[in-house]
This record gives structure tokens, C-alpha cells and sequence, in this order.
């Protein structure tokens, strides 16, 4: 049975695109360049600031200009971390699962920690939340397995016996790198352009809640 549930952040245990929607709109107004959409910063947030950054003014890592507007962005995040960001509609429900279940749950995320842990914080999660591994804490992110293991460590826990959520090819990448069942998290991010059902995860869910029946599959059972 599950020992323990680690989640993606951004686009699968929280909601972050609001503030990222404000913040990369601030940068662009101060820039004099035109808006972006709620709906086209969404498909991005699971991509990183970088990713927005190419969204909004259209430039690439290698451009001479890009750095500064990714600081920009990020110092701009810094301050607004958990304004309108929330937990994903029914995920209070399932953390309350698997606290009384005394089922460990943590974070395993590919977002800095200078960030991840200030909004777990601001959220009133980071009391409740098990192991929280960040690009801070190991060499490779994923899909490499190496964070995932490191929180299958952290928590005294078999891989095998895990469940890894998560709203991107990477995400699942990693779990199954890791030898965990993955869960593809489709209320996430997801970039339009993919089809979700080509990456293979071992349960494909439409809402948060729609984890509590997992938690009681055995090993070995598909959705």
C-alpha cells in the first residue's frame, strides 16, 4: 500500500499562476511591452520564470537582454509569493487524508528553494509538509530520480510503495526513474501542444480529490 505521496509544486499541489500572472504583467507594463493572458501563463508556470520570460518579451536564454528581465521577474515574485496563490481545489481534502492516515507527503520540486519553502510557509503547509527537496538539494533535477530518492530517504520509505503527482513529462520521467507509481496531475499546467496520455503515468487524474481512492491501490494496479 502507499507509504508515502510526494507532489509536484507549481501545477499540482498549488495553484501559483495567479501571482505569476500579476508579476510578469508589473515587468512587461514597466517595460512598455503589452500583456499576457492568465490562460497563456498558465500553460508556462510549469517551465520555470524562464519560460515566461520567453513568453512576455520573447527572448531566449542566450539573448544579451534576457537576464535582467528574468531577475525582474523573479525579485518581482520574491514579494509576492503567496498573494493569490492557493492549494488546487480538493487537495485540503486530500492532505487531511493523509495526515490522519499518518501517511507522510512531501514536496519534490524543480523551484528554488528560496521560493518553495516561503510560500510553503506562507500557506500554512510547511508545518504539515514532510520532506521538501529543491534544486538546492541535490546535483541533477528531474527527471533525473535523484531528488525523489532523496525524499524516499528523508521519509524512511520504500520507493516502490510511493506516489509521485505531478503536471509535467518531467515529473513523471522522474518517477519512474525513481521506481515510484506517478500520477499525471491533467487540472495542472499543461502545455496545449501535449497530449499527457503519451507519457505513460500510472494514474491520469482530473481533480485533486481524485487521489483519495489511490491511496488505497496496491502496487501493481493501473488506472
Amino acid at each position: 500500500m502507499v507509504q508515502a505521496v510526494f507532489f509536484d509544486l507549481d501545477g499540482t499541489l498549488i495553484d501559483t499562476a495567479p501571482d505569476f500572472y500579476v508579476v510578469l504583467n508589473q515587468v512587461l507594463a514597466h517595460a512598455g511591452r503589452p500583456p499576457v493572458s492568465e490562460a497563456a501563463v498558465r500553460s508556462q508556470v510549469s517551465n520555470g520564470a524562464r519560460a515566461l520570460v520567453t513568453l512576455g518579451v520573447g527572448l531566449t536564454p542566450e539573448d544579451t537582454d534576457f537576464g535582467q528581465y528574468l531577475d525582474q521577474v523573479l525579485n518581482a515574485y520574491a514579494d509576492r509569493l503567496d498573494v493569490d496563490t492557493r492549494l488546487f481545489p480538493g487537495m485540503d481534502r486530500v492532505l487531511d487524508a493523509l495526515d490522519q492516515r499518518a501517511i507522510p507527503w512531501g514536496v519534490v520540486t524543480n523551484k528554488p528553494e528560496r521560493f518553495t519553502v516561503p510560500v510553503l510557509r506562507g500557506l500554512g503547509l510547511a508545518q504539515r509538509c514532510g520532506p521538501v527537496i529543491c534544486p538546492d538539494h541535490v546535483a541533477l533535477r528531474k527527471p533525473d530520480p535523484e531528488g525523489l530518492l532523496l525524499a524516499a530517504r528523508q521519509a524512511s520509505v520504500d520507493p516502490a510503495q510511493c506516489l509521485y503527482v505531478g503536471d509535467h513529462l518531467r515529473d513523471i520521467e522522474a518517477g519512474r526513474n525513481a521506481g515510484m507509481r506517478t500520477v499525471a496531475a491533467l487540472y495542472g499546467y499543461l502545455d496545449p501542444n501535449e497530449d499527457p496520455r503519451a507519457w505513460h503515468a500510472d494514474y491520469y487524474i482530473d481533480a485533486a480529490n481524485a487521489l483519495l481512492p489511490l491511496l488505497d491501490i496496491e502496487k501493481g494496479t493501473s488506472a
